[in-house]
């Protein structure tokens, strides 16, 4: 079989990323760091972006700290709002403690810039009473509008019932890391399949797929029918096609960008959208009013006009 010579040379993309991690460890910053410190001219962008999806990493400080430096380079891409959770370093099954550590730390990052970012909070949903405690504490008497679930258990799982049924009745979204991974998945991790189960049992939650499970050919299909689960384009390589994709499979009104910053850079990821041959009216959609429509009732409960 031959092997088309293209695929062997180093591409351009590649060739950036090296050169940034040499040039970052050189310098004693992260990737992340390098990678937003000389970004593009973006004074032309037409539609202003909200990140869904990002974290307080590739950055140092404080949480106040971390956060401002995510804001200077969201500045520079046109991003006015951040979607901020999962505060410290991540474990797979994290106990109550630990959970209440990482809302905390988002926390203090909240109090410190609430014009400019949102929480949602963390939570493992193996331990249920102390997930609807934290839940209660974070978004029902605190400033977070969402639940951010990661991979301490699928999310078809029935502990989520009532973690859900919570969510429903104070607003909040529920963002579920999912991924569809050619050399498998954790066995605790959740696909879009097992998403889309949970979603249909709660009808009336509103629900975004994480990284569109990866393998985003799948990932788009798995939720198709399920309308109730918004596509969070976040995190994976800025491949063509993909957002194309996902406006002809769910419509534009599905589909939501953000980042997954500090693992991924802003410029990378907005690449997507700008990029894409779709109308300027569903790259407006993306960008910002989806996640603003999503957000809106949870927004209008707490006082917040957006």
């Amino acid at each position: 079989m031959n092997v088309d010579a293209e695929h062997l040379k180093m591409t351009r993309r590649a060739m950036l990323s090296r050169t940034v991690e040499a040039a970052a460890a050189t310098a004693g910053i992260t990737s992340f760091q390098a990678l937003n410190a000389a970004p593009p001219d973006f004074t032309a962008i037409k539609e202003p972006a909200w990140d869904m999806h990002c974290h307080l990493t590739g950055v140092d400080g404080t949480p106040e700290e971390r956060l401002t430096q995510l804001l200077e380079y969201a500045d520079r891409v046109a991003i006015e709002r951040l979607v901020i959770f999962l505060g410290l370093g991540r474990l797979h099954d994290p106990p109550p403690e630990q959970v209440r550590r990482h809302n905390d730390y988002v926390l203090r990052a909240l109090s410190h810039r609430p014009d400019r970012a949102f929480g949602f909070a963390y939570l493992n949903p193996k331990y249920v009473e102390e997930s609807i405690r934290e839940l209660d504490r974070c978004v029902r008497d605190g400033p977070m509008v969402g639940i951010k679930l990661w991979i301490a258990t699928r999310c078809n799982d029935p502990c989520l019932d009532p973690i859900v049924r919570r969510a429903v009745k104070l607003k909040a979204v529920v963002l579920q890391h999912v991924w569809f991974k050619t050399t498998g998945n954790y066995p605790t991790e959740s696909t879009p399949t097992d998403l889309a189960e949970l979603a249909a049992r709660h009808p009336d939650a509103s629900f975004i797929a994480a990284h569109v499970g990866g393998n985003w050919e799948c990932g788009l299909r798995a939720i198709r029918a399920t309308k109730n689960v918004w596509a969070g384009i976040s995190g994976s390589a800025p491949a063509a096609g993909m957002v194309e994709m996902a406006v002809r499979e769910l419509g534009a009104e599905r589909v939501m960008y953000g980042s997954d910053g500090g693992g991924r850079s802003f410029a990378s990821q907005l690449s997507k959208v700008h990029g894409a041959d779709i109308p300027q009216s569903a790259k407006r959609l993306i960008l910002r009013e989806n996640i603003r429509g999503v957000l809106r009732p949870i927004l209008a409960s707490k006082g917040i006009r957006v």
